[in-house]
């Protein structure tokens, strides 16, 4: 059995989740949230978040299938960001003259299995 989150529209960039994505991937669920509750970076943050949803989200598929759960199984099979829309800025510069500031978004996609179906 498998469980699926995504985290639409994170005010973080691309770039700087992937680092923090990295880290977890393939690891065991409940070791993967103890890893991003200590990573210093800003970014582990909404990541735990939606590996947590996904855990919640397996959690509930088990309870509808009749099937026992067992949380230390789950292990982080898939994991990825995308590019979210991109929030155009701009700042005042000498001479009347404006800069553009990109504000990046990410799609953060956290996919959790089984230890049989990770495989």
């Amino acid at each position: 059995m498998e469980a699926k989150a995504i985290a639409r529209h994170v005010r973080v960039t691309p770039r700087k989740a992937r680092r923090v994505v990295d880290l977890i991937r393939g690891k065991q669920a409940t070791e993967a949230v103890t890893i991003l509750k200590f990573a210093p970076q800003d970014a582990a943050i909404p990541v735990r978040k939606c590996l947590e949803s996904a855990i919640a989200n397996a959690r509930v598929k088990a309870d509808k299938a009749n099937e026992p759960f067992r949380e230390n199984e789950l292990v982080v099979r898939e994991t990825y960001v995308d590019e979210g829309t991109t929030l155009k800025r701009f700042r005042a510069r000498a001479q009347g003259r404006a800069a553009r500031i990109n504000k990046r978004t990410s799609h953060i996609t956290v996919v959790v299995a089984d230890k049989e179906g990770a495989r």
